[in-house]
């Protein structure tokens, strides 16, 4: 799998070193898709350098200023001009961490096989800690707040939304009761994504998950697939318009750091009038048994 060499490592570890504290927290946060939650400065730090995939996708962020580069390579008596760009300066730090002439802080925590695939600052990552309902709880309150962060009647700045949190062949199987009844079928990671997209960007829809156990339960096959099935209500401009369910086949990616992608989502959504005027506060799931959430995600 890949990941940071030890040089790299180390020199990725002093420059986060140097940076503030909220943009180490917020980097943690990007690096992962918010998928994990750390606890202090050094298990973020650990976590940007378990799920880096190499050191010019580190260089790259944003966080990682021109100047604090800059600021690294001095230290190391690197002699670069002053006015040099950022990409210069990146290129000439991956030279250096390549030519073995780094110096390397015997102290830093060295990062093994086992080490990169599971960060000790997770509990989503670690199999003998592993809990679905906590991966549930944590990948709907990520999936919802970048979802929602679209809706432009928000004014937030959109997030990070595409085709990348999804399978190439994920699939989106959309069934709407509102006046008339409408089904949907998406196949591949760029229709379901835009699809998906288009309920808070076009049609200007906020999703509220009910992450309280009513509304939210999850299952774990021994294959590797997690169903993550969550309740909610659908709002637009403060009004209530009706509830929704939602279950996501959520499967790991052995090639991107065993992060969770998407598989398979299956969207029901019921409009006040097929409420029958139940009053709506928090929508429990209709799902009464494991065996509906395996039969739906394997149509």
């Amino acid at each position: 799998m890949p990941g940071l060499s030890n040089v790299e490592r180390a020199g990725c570890a002093k420059i986060l070193a140097s940076m503030p504290k909220g943009d180490v927290l917020s980097l943690s946060d990007t690096v992962t898709n918010k998928m994990i939650v750390v606890e202090n400065l050094t298990e973020a730090m650990e976590t940007i350098l378990s799920f880096t995939k190499d050191a010019e996708e580190f260089l790259k962020r944003k966080k990682v200023q021109r100047d604090l580069i800059f600021k690294y390579l001095a230290k190391e008596g690197v002699i670069i001009p002053p006015n040099s760009e950022k990409h210069q300066l990146a290129k000439r730090a991956l030279e250096l961490w390549s030519s073995g002439k780094a110096v390397v802080d015997q102290s830093l925590p060295r990062q093994t096989d086992e080490t990169r695939q599971r960060p000790t600052s997770t509990h989503v990552n670690v199999e003998v800690d592993f809990d679905p309902q906590v991966l549930g709880h944590q990948f709907c309150q990520w999936f919802f707040q970048l979802l929602n962060s679209h809706n432009p009647s928000l004014g937030q700045p959109p997030q990070d939304w595409g085709p990348q949190h999804f399978w190439p062949d994920a699939k989106l199987c959309l069934l709407a009761r509102a006046g008339s009844v409408q089904m949907e079928d998406f196949h591949g990671a760029d229709l379901v994504s835009l699809r998906l997209q288009a309920l808070t960007k076009q049609e200007h829809l906020l999703l509220s998950p009910n992450l309280e156990p009513l509304g939210l339960r999850t299952l774990a096959s021994p294959h590797g697939l997690v169903l993550v099935a969550v309740a909610g209500t659908i709002h637009r401009n403060r009004v209530c318009l009706g509830i929704f369910e939602k279950i996501f086949g959520l499967i790991r990616s052995p090639l991107e750091n065993n992060s969770w992608k998407i598989k398979s989502v299956h969207l029901k959504i019921k409009g006040q009038d097929a409420l029958g005027g139940k009053e709506i506060v928090a929508p429990a799931l209709s799902y009464n048994s494991t065996t509906e959430m395996q039969l739906l995600c394997r149509s």
